[in-house]
């Protein structure tokens, strides 16, 4: 005689694939959505790198003439022509400022020359460039001087020293071009020749 669980065995087989298929629809029917992992770069995970930045030299200037110490001096970069001064130890009561533009900025490997009141400053200033040739300086410049300069005459030299005299010395070699006869073509004649400073 069968038991039960014998007569019973397909049905409660069925009956148990029921429950699983069941419970399995109802889990998955109640499984919460899964949230979806996004990865976003911290500011401190990963360190940035720094653009190297070129520091650039102080520059070596020669600083000459009526100042209290003359020699060379290391100035931060962007220095003037005053700072180069200051820095030896400031003009002597015989300078003669007023020929110089204390304004103009300097390169390395320059020569600051302070002239003394009636001394006659070096015609041609010294280049940065060793191989460059000198300019001539037409703040300070002799009637001779400037007329080695291509297409002024003595007549324009002239013009240039009574200019000078009238209204002080040039700041930049654009201010030439108010002289009388001295027009754009004459300057840029000259440009790579002259010199304020």
């Amino acid at each position: 005689m069968l038991t039960w669980l014998e007569r019973y065995r397909a049905v409660l087989f069925f009956v148990c694939v029921v429950a699983a298929v069941a419970g399995l629809a109802f889990f998955e029917a109640h499984r919460p959505e899964p949230v979806p992992l996004i990865l976003t770069p911290s500011a401190t995970s990963v360190p940035a790198l720094a653009e190297p930045t070129l520091t650039p030299g102080p520059l070596r200037v020669y600083v000459s003439g009526a100042v209290q110490h003359p020699d060379v001096y290391l100035l931060p970069p962007g220095s003037i022509v005053k700072d180069a001064l200051l820095a030896a130890g400031g003009a002597i009561t015989e300078a003669d400022l007023v020929s110089i533009n204390l304004a103009h900025p300097v390169a390395d490997g320059e020569q600051v020359h302070v002239p003394r009141a009636g001394e006659p400053s070096p015609v041609r200033l010294p280049s940065a460039d060793p191989l460059a040739p000198a300019k001539v300086n037409v703040n300070t410049a002799d009637l001779a001087a400037l007329e080695t300069l291509p297409g002024i005459g003595p007549e324009l030299a002239q013009r240039i020293l009574d200019y000078r005299q009238a209204h002080g010395p040039f700041v930049q070699v654009e201010d030439l071009l108010a002289v009388p006869g001295i027009g754009p073509a004459i300057l840029e004649k000259i440009r790579e020749e002259i010199t304020t400073y």
